[in-house]
């Protein structure tokens, strides 16, 4: 396997499965998305106990629909090697992409990663996030009942399950797993399989900063009353889809696998000077965002307008706020390294870990906007996509060189994740 799969391609496949293992599986719409694109999820055994995958949440993240293929083919052929995969004991049901419309926004990102060396400048130029409040897992955060949240939402009233995996790919970095309750034998086997693939556990993590860390690349959500349970993502996060499983007894994984591993992502050692380092950081994270910022603006007034363009509406998202909320939120830190105070987020990995997130910001700003610069015939356009694109290239360069990128071939993901979810069934059908 040298690329992700399309969309497309996923559906397809799982066409063929249901064509092949008739008895095994089922193949249904669970919804439309706001596009009107189907929400397909396939499933696979008939047992009491059911296990949810959900694949593509972000559609700047491409591994999951190749880890929902290979989970379905290792239960429909009738595996039983695991209880987790016995098909009379549990039944898998898999979501194929939660975000089709971001998705289509994100067309050419497999084969721009396609191939022994993808690099980041293929890939940004390619990848497509959507603002929070229309990212189906986070939209009801704010407030929003997308159609797509809706539909996971009625999935899991209606199936109970004991696990929901969501699958997602990191950029740059290590792997770690986040947890909305402990699976305490899931560890062992999950260090066991990255080591095995050459794939770095992550250590520290801007997505998981003030969880609690029972294990190496293992987070869980910290309880209602955690005084850190802002910084942790959102005081509102038990409205998100990760959490509902919860209401029925069940937990929620997110898995994620690195696209490039970087090299310091498993590196434990305290950082010589982490309050410099984030000083650093944080100023790296607001020049970029007012360097892509000062070219969105002289490119206004010709682009797109935010209500009829999903990638404007990033834009301008980000160009308000988000550069400044990312650096700030690293403010608590430098206090924690000022007191000299130990933190997984202070090692040498952490600090990493906050470097990949301090560059990428601008880069994803900056891919999405020379994209709207293409894409018009605007006289000022081509100075402004030539001033741009230096910047764009610069950082591109700088981040591989800082962080020692090395792709993680689509396989390896693939392998790791796979391992990954079916070590979390087999601990949570245990419970």
């Amino acid at each position: 396997m040298h690329r992700y799969p399309t969309v497309a391609e996923v559906t397809e496949a799982a066409r063929r499965l249901v064509s092949r293992f008739p008895g095994a599986c089922r193949l249904r719409r669970i919804g439309t998305s706001r596009a009107g694109r189907p929400l397909l999820m396939l499933s696979v055994g008939h047992g009491p106990r059911h296990v949810l995958v959900v694949a593509r949440p972000h559609p700047d993240e491409p591994v999951g629909g190749a880890t929902a293929l290979a989970l379905a083919e290792r239960v429909a052929a009738g595996d039983r090697r695991s209880p987790a995969t016995d098909p009379d004991a549990v039944t898998w049901d898999i979501v194929l992409c939660l975000d089709p419309d971001g998705a289509a926004l994100s067309e050419g990102i497999e084969a721009a990663t396609a191939g022994p060396d993808p690099t980041l400048a293929r890939y940004y130029r390619a990848a497509f996030r959507p603002v929070a409040a229309e990212q189906p897992e986070w939209a009801p955060i704010v407030g929003r009942r997308l159609p797509e949240s809706r539909a996971l939402f009625a999935v899991i009233d209606e199936l109970r399950p004991v696990l929901q995996c969501s699958l997602h790919n990191v950029d740059a970095g290590g792997t770690w797993v986040q947890l909305t309750g402990d699976l305490p034998g899931l560890a062992a086997p999950y260090a066991a399989s990255a080591s095995a693939l050459g794939i770095p556990v992550q250590h520290g993590t801007y997505d998981a900063l003030y969880w609690e860390n029972p294990a190496p690349g293992i987070h869980v959500l910290p309880p209602p009353d955690s005084t850190a349970r802002l910084a942790a993502g959102s005081e509102n996060i038990a409205l998100s889809t990760w959490c509902a499983p919860q209401r029925y007894g069940g937990v929620t994984a997110i898995v994620e696998v690195p696209l490039w591993a970087t090299a310091p992502a498993d590196d434990r050692t305290p950082h010589p000077d982490p309050a410099r380092a984030l000083r650093d950081l944080s100023a790296l994270v607001r020049e970029g965002g007012r360097q892509v910022t000062a070219v969105f603006d002289k490119a206004r007034d010709f682009l797109p307008p935010a209500e009829h363009s999903p990638p404007r509406r990033v834009l301008e998202w980000m160009a308000d706020d988000l550069y400044d909320l990312v650096a700030d939120a690293w403010q608590p830190l430098a206090d924690q390294a000022r007191s000299a105070s130990d933190s997984p987020a202070l090692t040498t990995a952490g600090i990493s870990a906050l470097e990949v997130v301090a560059r990428r910001q601008p880069l994803r700003a900056a891919g999405l906007l020379l994209r709207l610069l293409d894409a018009t015939d605007d006289p000022a356009s081509a100075a402004l996509h030539h001033e741009l694109d230096g910047l764009f290239t610069t950082w591109c360069t700088e981040f591989e060189q800082s962080l020692h990128l090395r792709p993680v071939p689509v396989h390896a993901q693939v392998e790791l994740q796979t391992h990954t979810v079916l070590a979390a069934a087999e601990c949570a059908l245990g419970r």
